[in-house]
């Protein structure tokens, strides 16, 4: 009798096939390609980092961070604060909805959808999200606005926050909930005190990267909120508010070296924000999964 017709025997000892070798090739093949393309990965974002601070660095000053146009980009920056602060603002309380009725309501099919149509949303060019606010808003009125500008960014976060704050309220150890319900606790009262306080890190963590991601959006605030004079600061969101990306589009289309180096500069310092925010979403996400799975 052959060795393939032989009746398997789980007390003998294993022994290696003729395609050993041709596995072990195959799987240090697939492992090679995927460290270098995560090499390949990072030295894209290093030159791309390394271009930016190279070209940009020679614009930084402090009048440059304080003043308005010509020669500063304070009215931009404030502009952009307020913008994606008040999409923040309408994104947040949506996103954590979302996620508390998928992770504490929704049955399996209602969390299927629910998390199909805010992956749709995750996937939209933010043009198109762009257009449907003007169209919705600035079409009728026939006025762009800063809050125009903030509602599209909201549609762009609001998947992030939900996804992320999902994420977060199924480390939470379900002993918190049976507890809860042991003791006759009402569900709703059980969320506010119990779920959302032990998942706070996280939900900032979630918001914190939606705002990074909102930040560098050029699309919205291109279309919505792009007539405006950065000469001075400009709080009103019922107004078109100066903004960072639309500021280094216009620079980049002015055929001035010195515009060049003020749209590097502004490049710069969007960069550095999206860096600090997302390091510093990580570093919370980390420590709130090490304080949730204790």
């Amino acid at each position: 009798m052959s060795r393939e017709q032989q009746p398997f025997d789980p007390t003998q000892p294993l022994v290696a096939t003729g395609n050993l070798r041709r596995r072990h090739l195959v799987s240090r093949v697939a492992q090679g390609l995927a460290i270098a393309a995560a090499a390949a990965a990072v030295a894209v974002l290093v030159i791309v980092i390394w271009a930016v601070v190279s070209h940009g660095i020679k614009a930084i000053s402090w009048d440059f961070i304080t003043k308005g146009e010509p020669d500063g980009i304070a009215p931009d920056l404030v502009g952009t604060g307020i913008i994606v602060g008040i999409g923040t603002l309408i994104a947040a309380p949506i996103g954590v909805l979302i996620a508390l009725f998928l992770s504490e309501y929704a049955g399996r099919r209602g969390s299927r959808a629910v998390q199909l149509l805010m992956d749709v949303m995750n996937g939209l060019p933010s043009i198109i999200i762009a257009v449907f606010i003007y169209i919705l808003i600035v079409a009728p009125t026939h006025k762009q606005s800063g809050l125009a500008a903030a509602i599209a960014l909201s549609i762009i976060e609001v998947p992030l926050i939900a996804r992320g704050t999902q994420e977060v309220l199924n480390l939470v150890p379900a002993a918190q909930r049976e507890a809860a319900d042991a003791l006759g606790v009402a569900r709703w009262r059980s969320i506010l005190t119990i779920i959302l306080p032990s998942a706070l890190g996280g939900i900032v963590t979630a918001t914190l990267l939606s705002v990074a991601r909102a930040a560098g959006e050029t699309a919205p605030v291109l279309l919505i909120s792009s007539i405006f004079s950065g000469d001075t600061l400009q709080f009103n969101p019922l107004q078109p508010l100066p903004n960072v990306p639309v500021r280094i589009f216009q620079l980049s289309e002015e055929a001035n070296p010195e515009g060049f180096t003020e749209a590097w500069g502004l490049s710069l310092v969007l960069i550095v924000i999206i860096l600090v925010l997302g390091l510093g979403s990580r570093a919370l996400l980390n420590r709130s999964k090490r304080k949730l799975t204790r």
